[in-house]
């Protein structure tokens, strides 16, 4: 039997069976809820409310009595049982991605342009197209098609002969030259000194020769066009990885695809995300998907692995061993991509199990591979990975830092979209604070960024002591004894979105700070493998999207950097979707993306004893040793 849910605010309608999960009906509608757990009832996100019939619960303890009594329920917990009208409330949704302005030239590597770039490499695309006329074929010159086209191309272009061809080409190939009257285009892709014919057109179309470029993120996919034929780049979008609603992070999707058609559906979930990212650049650009000839996509290993449909199981068991770090060209249809024909599709090379193409994407971008500085490349998110080296050596390390720094694994965290605080300042004297949300609207909740300037800030009023334990003695009616533990509260509930206090709480807190000992740990145990100290350090690079947003002092105060000059920081934003983006533009970087992966050694920290005692003494603000921070405890002095 089949009922009618009606969403609200939004009013959108569905039917179901019976028994439906209500998470999973709010997915089939369209509806996005904040699911960061993958619907098992830990993180109690999704919770909504139930205005009008009845739905089969499962007992949970992230409600309390009074919000029962008000019809909230966790969707993921809740089976259909009539017809049912449900409302979202605003702190349950995931909210539509806000594109963020970058941030000034001075702290993006980017901002340096593409000149600069591609300067030091031969700019050869992978993908490419010739335009050739031919004579049509006489008793006099028998040549067979194929054969006449490569002999042109050779004759024209000056290309070699021994090019392959697909046999879907040459099923439609001997229509295509005898309407064109012998003038086409012929696209080529060239691989490992491998050379393939993958489209003829009819007529000159060398001028519509577009790349998409793809940053697989676990929480958010990012995608670029890429002109191949002028070298510049185009339209530009983010959407989020739909696989979220299948788990927050990469361990909790390793393990649902090990369920019953797990990584089929994860699969699935990630291509028609990519898919519709890329139609709406197409439709940005005003261009045609035809015009499209290329993928050039860079994620972590897991993220790579579940794009290709591989199976992850033995990444996150020891020996930690993926099913391959380097991968071919594929057709993109043979993967799920039907909006394409004979479009190719490449991802950038893994180092190791928890070190992806993402990573010697982001590395390539940011120059590192080529600078003969000592340099530390960090990519800030739920996996923490780090990189320490010049172009002579390189030395990888991934810590898993937890779900904090996007806003998880916190009572009001959320991810950084529209009414995020994600700027924080606090009155030394009286405590109180002054706030900025992403878009400027009403404050909901308080994402990454948001939170590391909370915790810095809270620590320099001196609200938060070194353990990271608030001073509940400061006669301060926002420092208060909370349901658990103590916490400061940001926002009062007629200030908010949705009529609640935002707080930072202690819990709250203790998860940061195992985020940012992680990744200070990390930092150490390179640094200590390669023989040299924090200030031989000349260049530290900050990637991912959650890196754009940081503010370097904040990030010293807690303890996440080593003490450093400010001016050796740089941002380099989306390292990975700037890594595939040149690649789309040259053989010769895709070539060094192979060299680098190779020559990266990988430290594997949780064999590495070392790792968890430098992780104790991060545990604390900024650090144990406070002598590594002397800036910040002397500012602390000052305030």
């Amino acid at each position: 039997m089949k009922y009618k849910v009606i969403f609200y605010p939004d009013n959108i309608q569905i039917k179901v069976e019976e028994g439906e999960n209500l998470l999973r009906a709010a997915m089939i509608a369209g509806v996005c809820l904040n699911a960061s757990c993958g619907g098992d009832g830990t993180c109690g996100k999704c919770r909504v409310i139930i205005e009008k019939g009845i739905v089969e619960q499962q007992s949970t303890g992230r409600l309390t009595t009074k919000e029962i009594e008000q019809g909230y329920v966790l969707a993921c917990l809740s089976k259909v049982g009539s017809d049912l009208e449900v409302r979202i409330p605003s702190e349950s949704r995931l909210g539509k991605f806000i594109e963020r302005k970058a941030p000034s030239a001075s702290h993006m590597l980017i901002a340096r342009g593409w000149e600069e770039y591609l300067s030091s490499w031969k700019m050869s695309p992978p993908v490419q197209k010739f335009y050739i006329e031919m004579s049509p074929p006489s008793l006099d010159d028998n040549t067979d098609d194929l054969r006449r086209i490569k002999r042109t191309l050779s004759k024209t272009h000056g290309l070699k002969e021994e090019v392959d061809i697909d046999l879907s080409i040459l099923k439609y190939m001997v229509r295509i030259l005898r309407e064109a009257n012998w003038r086409v285009t012929v696209t080529l892709v060239e691989f490992d000194s491998h050379t393939k014919i993958i489209k003829i057109e009819a007529g000159d179309t060398t001028g519509k020769n577009y790349a998409v470029a793809v940053d697989i993120g676990t929480t958010t996919i990012g995608a670029r066009l890429i002109n191949l034929s002028k070298q510049v780049a185009g339209a530009q979008g983010s959407k989020y990885n739909a696989q979220a609603s299948c788990g927050a992070d990469v361990i909790s999707r390793m393990i649902f695809s090990c369920k019953k058609d797990g990584l089929v559906k994860l699969q699935s979930l990630v291509v028609d995300t990519i898919s519709e990212l890329i139609a709406e650049l197409v439709s940005k650009a005003g261009i045609e998907f035809s015009d499209i000839s290329c993928l050039i996509l860079a994620g972590n290993t897991i993220m790579t692995h579940l794009f290709f449909g591989l199976s992850p199981k033995y990444i996150r068991e020891a020996p930690y061993i993926p099913t391959a770090t380097n991968f071919p060209w594929i057709k993109a249809k043979d993967f799920g991509m039907n909006i394409f024909e004979e479009v190719y599709a490449y991802c950038f090379p893994c180092v190791a199990s928890y070190v992806g193409g993402d990573v010697v994407a982001g590395v390539i971008a940011s120059g590192m591979s080529r600078s003969n500085k000592l340099t530390l490349f960090i990519d800030v998110g739920t996996n923490g990975e780090i990189v320490l080296g010049n172009a002579d050596w390189l030395l990888a390390c991934s810590c898993s830092a937890g779900p904090a720094f996007e806003g998880g694994g916190v009572k009001h965290g959320m991810r950084a979209i529209k009414g995020a605080i994600e700027q924080i300042r606090i009155d030394r004297n009286t405590y109180e604070p002054m706030i900025l949300t992403i878009g400027q609207t009403k404050p909901v909740g308080i994402c990454g960024s948001g939170l590391i300037d909370a915790l810095a800030e809270m620590f320099l009023s001196k609200i938060v002591d070194q353990r990271g334990k608030i001073n509940v003695n400061i006669d301060c009616p926002r420092v208060r004894e909370g349901e658990h533990r103590p916490e400061y509260v940001l926002v009062w509930a007629n200030e908010t979105a949705n009529g609640k206090d935002i707080v930072v709480t202690e819990v709250d807190i203790d998860n940061l700070i195992r985020a940012k000992a992680a990744i200070f740990a990390g930092i150490s145990v390179l640094l200590e493998s390669a023989n040299v100290n924090a200030s031989d350090i000349e260049e530290i690079f900050i990637a991912g999207a959650f890196g754009n947003y940081l503010e370097i002092e904040r990030v010293q105060v807690i303890g996440l950097l080593p003490e450093c000059p400010f001016e050796k920081v740089k941002f380099v934003g989306n390292g990975s979707l700037a890594g595939a983006s040149l690649g789309s533009l040259s053989k010769e970087i895709l070539l060094e993306a192979k060299e680098v992966a190779e020559k990266m050694a990988y430290v594997e920290l949780s064999a590495d004893a070392k790792f968890m005692d430098k992780y104790i003494s991060a545990l604390f603000l900024p650090h144990t040793n406070i002598e590594l921070f002397p800036t910040v405890m002397k500012e602390l002095k000052n305030k």
